[in-house]
Formats: structure tokens, C-alpha cells, sequence
């Protein structure tokens, strides 16, 4: 089975890190897949970006860094992003990775006027969030962990916003049929992210349903490559 890719672009701060692990273990464990079965790039650390052939999806993590610094790294990765999603493969940015992703296809980020949001928030879906095949997995009112003082400003062309609440209004966004962003961070659930109780486990069921959703499309990619061969 094909793998999922993390292009890790920051670290948890380290008391998390103690408790729960980093951000690359806590996709890993609410995906519900073993640590091996993922790839992990740390292009924070200056490695180069690339798409081994075994890939399925790609989820790109959040960072304490801020998109409008344009770091080296950054700049790298939004164009090596420009390439891969030509490909077909499916996409999801988290916080730091939304707004990168915004950032990549002509929108803009800055900071917030309103400051800084943080902690467990509530959040809405829009009426295009509910027909959406990835975040439609969600109830129309659900909460997730935030914590950004940066925010997508203006949309990207054909951008569609899909869940958003009184603070933040692209709280999720679907930039192409199989490129999402959220500004929330799906993989920190439950009491300082490890504790998990019944009903805080939206952010799993959004991780589980982009994965399911990327081995899915890398199966019909298989099968046209079959008929293309046949052909």
C-alpha cells in the first residue's frame, strides 16, 4: 500500500513533544497507521523536498515560523508544491501548511488584526464545507485546537472557503478538487493533545478521511495507468 508523505515544516514545543510526541507521530496516530508507514521531510531543517513513487498524499504540517518570512526553505517548498500538484496527488495543509498553501497559489497571508487565536475553538462549516468529500466528514458545529496569529488575507483564485467561525473566517479552505487547507490543527486532540475523549475526536476523523481519501484516488491512478498500459 502506498505511503502518506509529512513535509514537516516545524516542531512541537518540546513539553508536548515529552507527552505526546511531535507533529509527524500525532498525523501517524490519529490517522490510525504505524509510524513506519509514513515518510517524513523536515524541510524546516533545510531538507529538499521530493515525491518518493510510493506516495499517496501529502499532509503538510504547521510551524512556529510565519509564511510572510519567506525563509529559504519556505520559498522552496511553495514551489516544489507548484509541481507536485500537477500530479493529481491529494493535499492537506495544516495551519502553517493552509496558509503556504494559499501563499503558493496567489493568495496572501499576514498576521491577524484581531491577534492571536489559541486553544480549543468552535468552528462551522459552511454550506460548501458540508457537500465537501473531506471536511463534509465533520458535523455542521464542531471544536479543534488553534493557535495562529497569521491568516489567509485573500483567497486564491477559485479557492472555496469551507469552515470558518467568528474569529476566522477561512478556517478551512479547498484550493483545488484534491488540495485542502485547514487553520486548525486536526492532529492535537483531547486534554493538551494526547488525552482523547468521545467527543473531541473531530480532528482524527478529518486526518482518517484525507487518508482514506488519498489511497483511494492513488488506486484509480492505478488502475488508468493499467488501461493506459493495455491501450
Amino acid at each position: 500500500m502506498k505511503k502518506l508523505l509529512i513535509i514537516k515544516t516545524g516542531s512541537s514545543d518540546q513539553h508536548v513533544i515529552n507527552k505526546c510526541g511531535d507533529c509527524d507521530m500525532r498525523i501517524a496516530q490519529c490517522v490510525g497507521i504505524p509510524y513506519d508507514d509514513i515518510r517524513v521531510i523536515s524541510v524546516y531543517e533545510n531538507a529538499v523536498p521530493i515525491l518518493p513513487d510510493d506516495i499517496a498524499g501529502i499532509i503538510i504540517t504547521g510551524s512556529p515560523s510565519m509564511v510572510t518570512a519567506l525563509e529559504p526553505w519556505g520559498v522552496a517548498t511553495a514551489q516544489w508544491l507548484k509541481q507536485v500538484v500537477k500530479m493529481n496527488i491529494p493535499v492537506l495543509g495544516i495551519c502553517f501548511g493552509h496558509q503556504l498553501l494559499a501563499h503558493t497559489f496567489g493568495g496572501s497571508v499576514d498576521y491577524h488584526e484581531l491577534g492571536e487565536e489559541k486553544g480549543e475553538v468552535e468552528i462551522r462549516l459552511t454550506e460548501e464545507g458540508k457537500k465537501d468529500p473531506l471536511l463534509g466528514v465533520l458535523p455542521e458545529h464542531f471544536s479543534a485546537y488553534a493557535s495562529h496569529f497569521q491568516t489567509v488575507t485573500r483567497l486564491p483564485q477559485n479557492a472555496v472557503i469551507l469552515a470558518q467561525n467568528d474569529f476566522e473566517s477561512t478556517h478551512a479552505l479547498r484550493f483545488k478538487d484534491n488540495v485542502w487547507g485547514v487553520q486548525f490543527h486536526p492532529e492535537c486532540v483531547g486534554d493538551v493533545f494526547c488525552n482523547t475523549v468521545e467527543h473531541k475526536t473531530y480532528g482524527m476523523a478529518l486526518l482518517r478521511r484525507f487518508y482514506e481519501l488519498a489511497i483511494s484516488n492513488s488506486g484509480k491512478e492505478a488502475t488508468n495507468e493499467s488501461k493506459t498500459a493495455v491501450l
